[in-house]
């Protein structure tokens, strides 16, 4: 420091030491800035990284729902082109494999490839079932073109020797019974483990990253308050600087808004910075938007989120469920409304077990829901059929101590309907039909009106 004379402290002394000082806080800014950009870097790469781990873990999932899907068309018609899409995911596109193989290409995912590697296991042995229900198609139509494959399965004496109906009941039997959702329930159960397993690998470098980024911000905070004070100082003590650009930062700040990159190269580097993790918020507070779109109990789309949907609906692709529970005041003033909550819920995760993850369900009311069958222009009306069963099936089910419940469903084929609203009110109409039939039924519009 500046020695003291009997004049006072020499300005010359001061203003070197207050330059002195100044560069020295100068670089730790600079050092601090570079450190929090990396640490920035870091956090975004280990999100991408998280993504890229859960899509593939999604993958999975989606290409084995896939090969389910168009098996059970395969049984449900026998047409060949089916069989021809299930070969071609199974040998050709191959995404199953290939997230398999994206996961294990990160030496940190051990336990997360772990289990998708058993919900791989899970969905080839399914395929057994499946060559094998095929098969029986192929001998119940007479088909002679099929892949090479199909010959490796051998039918029982007693299966060759059923009818050709037999033959295609039996073989849409082994794809729509218990026992075949069991095994897809299974290998839904490892993917789900293995989504558990990266998430904690990245929430744990998230907060070791965060922790690191939080005492880089503290040191920039401490280092650019010092360094104000100190140029302010040698502005006092020598001429006045621009400081300018220090205090419209501070008010931007203040204000919640991107601080201008102007002034020194170093302060301008800062700025850059803090803007990236000032959008970086930004968008994160953006998402919490997911939060006005579903429904806080069940946790499906709700009316709002239904209303942006339907706005926004391809009517030739796609097939509106409207159902609602049966008897449902009953219900609550009979158990209650917690009981009635819960079994809200559970219609919905019912629902999201029997429908596709492209599929969006939707909770308008009290007990009203809608299902939007996206991309299902060509689908049959025995593959709806098959899932409403299944649905009532785990609703009347009490093992998880609920009362049984069943529903009333109207479908409607988004084709015939001239817009949105249209949609909505012949769906509506086909679930009225349904209350007056009795209650636990379903009506297809098109059928309603024949």
């Amino acid at each position: 420091m500046p020695k003291q004379t009997k004049n006072g402290i020499s300005h010359r002394q001061v203003h070197r030491w207050l330059v002195i000082i100044i560069l020295i806080f100068s670089g730790t800014v600079v050092y601090a800035t570079l450190r929090l950009v990396g640490t920035f870097w870091d956090i975004t790469e280990a999100s991408r990284q998280n993504s890229e781990l859960q899509n593939a873990a999604h993958e999975l999932m989606n290409a084995s729902d896939y090969l389910t899907e168009q098996v059970q068309r395969f049984t449900v018609g026998g047409e060949t082109r089916f069989m021809d899409q299930y070969f071609t995911e199974a040998f050709e596109s191959q995404r199953r494999e290939e997230a398999i193989a994206r996961m294990g290409g990160n030496d940190k995912t051990e336990a997360a490839l772990a289990k998708l590697q058993e919900a791989m296991d899970g969905s080839v042995a399914l395929m057994s079932r499946e060559y094998y229900a095929m098969r029986l198609v192929v001998e119940a139509k007479g088909i002679t073109e099929y892949p090479a494959v199909l010959d490796t399965v051998t039918l029982s004496e007693a299966d060759l020797a059923l009818t050709p109906t037999e033959q295609m009941a039996l073989a849409t039997q082994m794809v729509l019974d218990d026992e075949y959702y069991e095994q897809k329930d299974r290998i839904r159960t490892a993917m789900e483990g293995s989504l558990e397993e990266v998430e904690k690998l990245t929430q744990s470098i998230a907060e070791r990253e965060m922790h690191s980024l939080t005492q880089e911000i503290a040191l920039v905070r401490v280092a650019i308050v010092i360094q104000a004070v100190l140029i302010f100082f040698l502005i006092w003590l020598t001429t006045r600087l621009a400081i300018n650009p220090i205090m419209s930062a501070v008010d931007q700040i203040k204000e919640g808004l991107p601080i201008e990159e102007k002034g020194s190269n170093e302060f301008r580097y800062l700025a850059s910075a803090y803007n990236k993790i000032y959008e970086k918020n930004k968008s994160s507070i953006e998402s919490l938007s997911y939060i006005a779109s579903h429904d806080e109990l069940t946790g499906a789309y709700n009316r709002a989120g239904y209303d942006l949907l339907l706005s926004d609906l391809d009517l030739n692709s796609t097939y509106m469920l409207l159902l609602d529970v049966d008897n449902f005041k009953l219900i609550n003033d009979t158990y209650g409304h917690e009981v009635g909550d819960r079994i809200l819920a559970k219609v919905v995760s019912v629902l999201n077990k029997a429908f596709r993850d492209k599929d969006y369900i939707c909770r308008i009311g009290g007990d009203e829901f809608v299902i939007f069958l996206m991309y299902s222009g060509d689908i049959q009306h025995r593959v709806i059929e098959s899932k409403i069963a299944q649905i009532s099936r785990d609703l009347e089910n009490t093992e998880d101590g609920l009362p049984p419940v069943t529903i009333s469903i109207g479908i409607m084929d988004g084709k015939y309907a001239s817009d949105s609203k249209d949609l909505f009110e012949k769906t509506d109409e086909a679930m009225y039909e349904s209350k007056k039939q009795g209650k636990k039924s379903y009506t297809f519009y098109d059928d309603r009106v024949k």
